[in-house]
């Protein structure tokens, strides 16, 4: 196994690690640990080369800090991804090789599942290194955060219909969700019940098939989706769905949903304001799941866990509230918020450093 450390400007530590004998390709980003351990999950995706994959990681990574720190949680922002194809590479060896070297950075990075990983991995990562978390309640953990991630997106839903328009009900809103796996089909659920209309794209047919039987979605095509007219765009899928020239095609009143770094770049977030599309920042709406396993570091209690994702309706709403007042987009608001509680850790830092 060969560990190498990449210096990466604005990041506490960026970690490579190829083991040939298992085949693994792994990084390891580090951004922040002003606030706690760097928590994040693990992806496991057919990158074209390392360049795209340290790409996906260090954003991956920072927005992790700022989904933590937004949240008012104690914990840090970090990633990880492993490069492969895991239809063709996923074995015991590889993830314990892994494990091995997720042990390595002595708790400063506790792993989760992610694209591409289940689980059943992060079990099985848990019998090489307790720097884990996400792992089934029949292990010490949490189960799979895609359900608590799907609940406080339908938490900030009402907190963005109550904004928009003054109620928050999701009665008869039209609802495009985009991408219909674990968190988008809870989502999904979730939206169906509270009396919302909704609509589904995804890249699998199957999926979209099984979300019109179960729960009477209406299907549209993923290259139609953002062109529909509707009340709120989900996206739940991969990130990077929103730039200069798909903002120009969207037709809703607002975005929100739990993909990561749904914007291509900053700028989108002025475009989507200049469109008069309000938009609840990626890391805020989809913060559920890291709360989830907040609670399991302090021995995991589903009903506290259930009640501290529902504090997301209230971050979501001071975000659009602070947004509304200070000028600026929901995303600088978010943002400021972030920066905030971690400036004023780094200066409790500091000041426990000067009296030692």
């Amino acid at each position: 196994m060969v560990i190498e450390r990449i210096g990466v400007p604005g990041y506490e530590e960026v970690v490579r690690c190829v083991d040939a004998g298992t085949g693994l390709r792994a990084i390891v980003a580090i951004h922040s640990t002003a606030l706690g351990p760097a928590l994040g999950g693990v992806r496991f995706r057919p990158y074209g080369d390392d360049k795209e994959a340290l790409h996906d990681v260090l954003r991956l990574a920072r927005g992790m800090t700022y989904k933590a720190a937004v949240a008012g949680l104690d914990l840090g922002g970090g990633k990880a991804v492993l490069v492969g194809d895991p239809a063709r590479l996923r074995s015991d060896e590889l993830l314990r090789a892994y494990a091995r070297f997720v042990d390595s950075l002595g708790g400063r990075y506790l792993t989760a599942e992610d694209v591409g990983t289940t689980q059943a991995d992060m079990d099985l990562i848990r019998q090489e290194t307790r720097h884990v978390t996400g792992g089934s309640e029949s292990a010490g953990g949490s189960g799979d955060p895609s359900p608590a991630t799907a609940l406080g997106v339908l938490h900030a839903l009402r907190a963005l219909a109550e904004h928009a328009w003054g109620d928050d009900s999701l009665e008869q809103r039209h609802v495009v969700v985009v991408g219909a796996g674990k968190v988008g089909s809870a989502l999904i659920g979730h939206l169906v019940t509270a009396g919302a209309v909704v609509s589904v794209a995804d890249v699998d047919p199957a999926r979209v098939a099984e979300m019109a039987r179960r729960h009477g979605a209406r299907p549209v095509d993923v290259d139609e989706a953002l062109a529909l007219e509707c009340d709120v765009l989900a996206p739940c899928a991969l990130g990077g769905i929103l730039d200069a020239a798909t903002i120009a095609r969207l037709r809703c009143r607002a975005v929100c949903g739990p993909a990561n770094n749904q914007l291509a770049e900053r700028a989108d977030a002025d475009r989507l304001a200049r469109a008069g599309i309000l938009y609840v920042p990626d890391y805020v709406a989809s913060a559920g799941g890291i709360i989830n396993i907040a609670e399991e570091l302090r021995g995991y209690d589903r009903e506290r866990a259930v009640a501290a994702v529902a504090g997301i309706r209230r971050t979501a709403g001071a975000v659009l509230a602070a947004a509304a007042t200070e000028g600026v987009t929901p995303l600088e608001a978010a943002d400021r918020i972030a920066e905030r509680r971690l400036a004023s850790a780094t200066r409790t830092e500091g000041r426990r450093a000067a009296g030692a």
